[in-house]
């Protein structure tokens, strides 16, 4: 059997439906199959799994065989007949036609959680679309292992440190609730087209909250908030996010925290203390 992620089996698909990677979409189609496997193979995705932006189903069909099941989100309609195609084979597949950022992400998972026993995300992100991505898939804490395939400069976001250049709400968010791993290096020969960077395969194991998950999200969004302008400093992101300059200064003074200087300055302990400060009001 060829799999889709064979250079000669993609090769013969994008002719067969006069397909073209859509610069939009940021589509890069996976033709490496020891990649796609070994991804798939190490997602946990033993259970119920997500993928977002199937593409031509690369990644899709072998996460359809070690999962029970395959929720796929494609927001290229074009791309629907060849995914009917390419994944005729596989009847625990199922890929919906709609914005991944537009869905109901808790409801689902819930629904899948409670049939499949685990929910689990594994997916080849583009670039252009990655953090909002994460950042929506961080605010569902029944996910407990999220597989990403993204760009080296993505993943170099996680691991960085306060006062470097990659420390962003993203590495942020991501040391807050998740232990981090990088499963290995995909050369840019790995796709068609190839791009000029590499990319990395990075997991995030969640951690156990001992917070509520509203909490966990409001988080979230004072994490986000703080790093709103990276110029400016910590106190004027976050008055301008509570609205309240008095407030603000009091928080800061509490959390021992100096007004002048940036988020990208703060450590994530430093972060976790303020967020629990202003929710707590």
């Amino acid at each position: 059997m060829r799999y889709i992620s064979t250079p000669s089996r993609t090769k013969e698909i994008l002719e067969q439906f006069g397909l073209k990677a859509k610069k939009g979409y940021g589509q890069n189609f996976l033709v490496d199959p020891v990649i796609v496997e070994k991804c798939a193979m190490l997602a946990h995705c033993e259970g119920a799994v997500i993928e977002v932006g199937p593409g031509i189903g690369s990644l899709t069909e072998q996460l359809a065989r070690y999962a029970t099941y395959v929720r796929a989100y494609e927001i290229d309609e074009g791309l629907l007949p060849v995914l009917q195609e390419t994944l005729k084979d596989y009847k625990n597949v199922d890929v919906i036609l709609q914005d991944f950022l537009a869905v109901d992400l808790d409801t689902e998972v819930k629904q899948l959680k409670n049939k499949y026993g685990s929910v689990a995300v594994c997916a080849n992100l583009p670039y252009y679309i990655t953090t909002p991505v994460l950042f929506k898939i961080f605010e569902c804490p029944e996910i407990e292992y999220i597989t990403v395939m993204v760009q080296k400069e993505v993943g170099d976001r996680f691991a960085a440190k306060p006062k470097e250049n990659a420390y962003s709400a993203l590495s942020v968010e991501g040391q807050y609730s998740y232990d981090i791993k990088k499963l290995f290096t995909v050369p840019g020969r790995s796709f068609n087209p190839s791009p000029s960077v590499d990319s990395v395969i990075i997991q995030l194991k969640r951690k156990q909250e001992e917070i509520e998950p509203e909490e966990i999200k409001k988080h979230y969004e004072i994490i986000r908030a703080l790093f709103k302008q990276r110029r400016k400093t910590v106190y004027n992101n976050l008055r301008e996010y509570t609205k309240d300059k008095d407030f603000t200064e009091r928080v800061l003074a509490k959390a021992g925290i100096d007004q002048g200087r940036r988020a990208q300055e703060l450590s994530v302990e430093e972060i976790k203390r303020l967020c629990g400060i202003v929710y707590e009001g």
